[in-house]
């Protein structure tokens, strides 16, 4: 990194400005072929119009009119069709992206307070009333009581209890 020359900031700047001039000039050449476009499109499917002073004539020009009109709708219907078809194979293609990434949008739900019976309900229909007691269904566990529990609720003589602690005491003492 040491031997890469670093701009200075007056050079950076002369340089932008020169970019910035040179895409100037390019856009403005750009604008001027655009409009020449435009204006030799229009010649050719737009000639200047005479007016022409009969009637007949009139009607003719008329007609005419009315024939080129109906072929610029089918030239912009088609061309609507074709960008609606390649617009919907776009959407599929990103929708076919999204699916291949993996990664869904998911929607907020909304928090619904609803009991078993009202949710069996609104699954099954209004036809099937199922009235579903869920405490039915649970197993009934009777409780073991072990014998160690046993033997510290059935204390006995509590003058025995004392005098084996009274044994513990004097092991601590000497």
């Amino acid at each position: 990194m040491a031997t890469e020359k670093r701009l200075s900031a007056r050079r950076k700047h002369t340089l932008k400005s020169c970019m910035l001039v040179v895409a100037g000039n390019l856009l403005e050449a750009e604008s001027a072929v655009k409009v020449e476009e435009r204006e030799k499109h229009l010649a050719e499917k737009c000639p200047p119009l005479e007016l022409p002073y009969s009637r007949d004539e009139l009607m003719e020009l008329c007609k005419q009119l009315h024939q080129q009109i109906g072929v610029s709708e089918e030239e912009r219907y088609c061309i609507e069709f074709k960008l609606n078809m390649v617009l919907n194979e776009v959407r599929d293609l990103n929708i076919k992206i999204v699916d291949l990434r993996g990664k869904f949008k998911r929607p907020r739900l909304k928090k619904v307070r609803m009991s078993a019976d009202a949710m069996l309900k609104a699954l099954l229909g209004s036809k099937h009333t199922v009235n579903m007691d869920l405490r039915a269904n649970l197993k009934q566990v009777k409780k073991e009581v072990k014998e160690e529990d046993k033997q510290l609720r059935d204390v006995g003589d509590w003058r025995k209890n004392v005098e084996d602690k009274s044994d513990r005491k004097k092991m601590f003492d000497s």
